[in-house]
């Protein structure tokens, strides 16, 4: 687990802690100690990563309601994005799972990558008090954070699907122009989405970019992954 402390930037006091963060509830089960995984601490992480979150949010956006807040606050506390963060640290290689859960790619799953990293954060609350758990998520947060700050209200459709995507596999969508057409002062460019040789969707607008981002906003609509399984 010295790897993951040095991708976590954390050292831990109690190494027993960070082995309970790890522990999925399916090897608890396999090896008959049902009191051992990490559920309790990602019901304590959740709690913690959302105050540290919120009292950020709220002193970044004074003059916003808590309408606003709480939607900033759920772009940045998903189950995809947290997924994404332990994608970050390579969290799901240090995961214990049962033969059972590994053999169906549990190692992967978002669901198991988003508990694990509400666990982790859980185990350092308790190791080092709501100081360090702040220190390490803002730090973690860092960037998502000072995107929210420069652009609050913009959506961004390739970030998400591109977070959707590798909660599955690491490996990135791919954007292509098709093509384009209309007068110079009036062009219409056309692009296409596609992952792992799967054509997800494709999108129309004034820019490449906004092409490629229609493109990404109807493949998260379309969700063809899901229906290919």
């Amino acid at each position: 687990m010295e790897s993951l402390e040095s991708r976590l930037g954390y050292k831990f006091r109690n190494s027993l802690l960070l082995a309970e963060a790890m522990t999925h509830p399916s090897l608890a089960y396999e090896s008959q100690r049902p009191h051992f995984d990490n559920q309790r601490l990602e019901f304590l992480g959740d709690a913690v990563l959302q105050l540290i979150l919120t009292e950020d949010l709220y002193k970044m956006f004074p003059d916003f309601p808590e309408g606003r807040l709480t939607k900033l606050r759920s772009q940045l506390v998903s189950r995809r994005a947290l997924a994404r963060f332990a994608l970050t640290i390579d969290l799901g290689s240090y995961v214990l799972l049962g033969k059972g859960e590994e053999a169906t790619g549990g190692r992967r799953r978002m669901s198991t990558l988003a508990d694990g990293f509400e666990a982790l954060i859980g185990a350092v609350y308790l190791d080092s008090g709501y100081t360090g758990a702040r220190d390490l998520v803002l730090r973690l947060f860092q960037s998502e954070i000072e995107a929210l700050a420069g652009s609050p209200e913009e959506r961004n459709p390739k970030g998400e699907l591109q977070e959707c995507l590798q909660a599955i596999s690491p490996q990135a969508p791919n954007y292509r122009i098709l093509g384009e057409s209309g007068p110079d002062h009036r062009k219409v460019f056309q692009a296409e989405v596609s992952w792992k040789g799967l054509i997800l969707a494709v999108g129309k607008g004034k820019s490449k970019k906004e092409a490629e981002a229609r493109a990404a906003g109807e493949a998260l609509r379309a969700r063809v992954w899901e229906k290919e399984k």
